[in-house]
C-alpha cells in the first residue's frame, strides 16, 4: 500500500469506520506504517469540499461530518435545546480564554463563587475536561476546554476564538460592560491631564 490512491483510500476508509474523531497519528498507528497520512487526509479534505459530506480537522483531530448548510434537510425532528445558564456561559467563557484554569482563577476573574453543578453540566457536555493540577498550595485542579468543545463551536483551534472587538462589533458584549469600561477610560484620561497640568 504505497501508492498515493491507496493511502488515501485506506485513510478515507479508517475515517469513516471510526467512532470517534481522530488524529494524523491515530490514523498512522491504525494504518501501521509510515505512510504520507498528513498528504493523504490533505488531499481528501480538498476532494470533500463542497460535497454533501465533509471531512474536517477539529483541534487536531479529523473526521466526516455533514456539510452545514445541509444540516436541516436531515433533521426529521426539531431537537430540544438546553440553554446554558448565564454563570456556565460566563465559566465556559472564561476557560476557553485563560485555559488550563482553576475553581479559585474562575472565581476571581467572575467575582462570584461557581456552584459544583455549573462545572458539571460542562463536563457532562464534553465541552471541559480536568487539565491536571497546578503545583500551588492545595494542588488545584485545573480545567481546560475538549476536542468537543471545539467541533460543537466550529473552531479549528482555540485561536480561533473571537477577540473583544469581533465580539463589540457582533453586540454580544453586555451593555454594563462596555459603560464600565468606557467609564475606566475617562478616568484614565482624566487622570492624565490632572498629571500634565501638574507638571
Amino acid at each position: 500500500m504505497t501508492e498515493p490512491d491507496d493511502v488515501m483510500r485506506a485513510v478515507e476508509a479508517v475515517l469513516f469506520a471510526a467512532e470517534e474523531p481522530l488524529s494524523e497519528e491515530d490514523i498512522a498507528a491504525i494504518l501501521g506504517g509510515e505512510l504520507a497520512v498528513g498528504q493523504a487526509l490533505g488531499a481528501l479534505h480538498e476532494s470533500y469540499a463542497g460535497r454533501g459530506i465533509e471531512l474536517v480537522e477539529r483541534g487536531g483531530r479529523w473526521h466526516f461530518q455533514t456539510a452545514a448548510d445541509l444540516a436541516p434537510l436531515l433533521r426529521r425532528e426539531r431537537e430540544e435545546t438546553r440553554r446554558l445558564s448565564r454563570a456556565a456561559v460566563e465559566t465556559l467563557a472564561i476557560i476557553a480564554y485563560h485555559e488550563p484554569v482553576s475553581r479559585a482563577e474562575i472565581e476571581a476573574i467572575r467575582g462570584v463563587q461557581v456552584a459544583k453543578g455549573t462545572l458539571d453540566v460542562l463536563l457532562e457536555a464534553g465541552w471541559v475536561r480536568p487539565a491536571g493540577r497546578r503545583e500551588a498550595p492545595g494542588r488545584p485542579l485545573t480545567y481546560a476546554t475538549t476536542a468537543t468543545f471545539l467541533s460543537h463551536f466550529g473552531l479549528a483551534s482555540r485561536r480561533d476564538l473571537p477577540g473583544i472587538d469581533d465580539l463589540k462589533a457582533a453586540g454580544l458584549l453586555d451593555p454594563i460592560d462596555l459603560a464600565l469600561e468606557q467609564a475606566a477610560l475617562g478616568e484614565a484620561a482624566s487622570e492624565l491631564e490632572t498629571g500634565d497640568e501638574r507638571a
